[in-house]
């Protein structure tokens, strides 16, 4: 099984706000510059999370994004069947159906595997992903060469 975009997007902003300092929250230009998308992705994509709860966004002076405590312990498992649906991982009544699609068995298998993918994630939470080493690497990009 393979994500969309949006759901990697998804992902990595979650991330890397919960390694957010103290101080001024991250904008979504920053958060999207960081994990290199385009800012019109990354725009969809905090819109997203935070109609689901996981972040705040507020904008003007002092503003930014924050992770709400929601987002800190978010399933992933959860979070990607969010945010890819519940179709089927092959399109058996598509436009041309397939002809085997009455009596199939490969199509309930595959259903199994991905409900299998989704299970191994989600006892996961975001703030899981960002223990170390991932969280210092985080908080490192973006950011210009240390000095010292």
């Amino acid at each position: 099984m393979r994500l969309t975009r949006f759901t990697d997007v998804a992902l990595r902003v979650l991330m890397r706000l919960a390694v957010a300092e103290d101080g001024e929250p991250p904008t979504t230009r920053e958060v999207a510059a960081t994990m290199r998308v385009p800012y019109t992705h990354a725009a969809k994509t905090v819109a997203r999370l935070q109609h689901l709860g996981l972040l705040d966004a507020r904008r003007g002076r002092g503003g930014g994004l924050t992770l709400t405590s929601a987002g800190h312990t978010a399933s992933i498992g959860s979070l990607v069947r969010e945010l890819e649906g519940t179709g089927d991982v092959v399109e058996c009544e598509g436009e041309t159906p397939c002809p085997l699609r009455s009596a199939c068995r490969l199509r309930g298998a595959l259903r199994q595997a991905q409900e299998a993918f989704y299970a191994t994630l989600d006892p996961i939470t975001v703030d899981d992903l960002v223990t170390a080493p991932t969280g210092p690497l985080l908080l490192g990009i973006g950011r210009g060469p240390e000095t010292g």
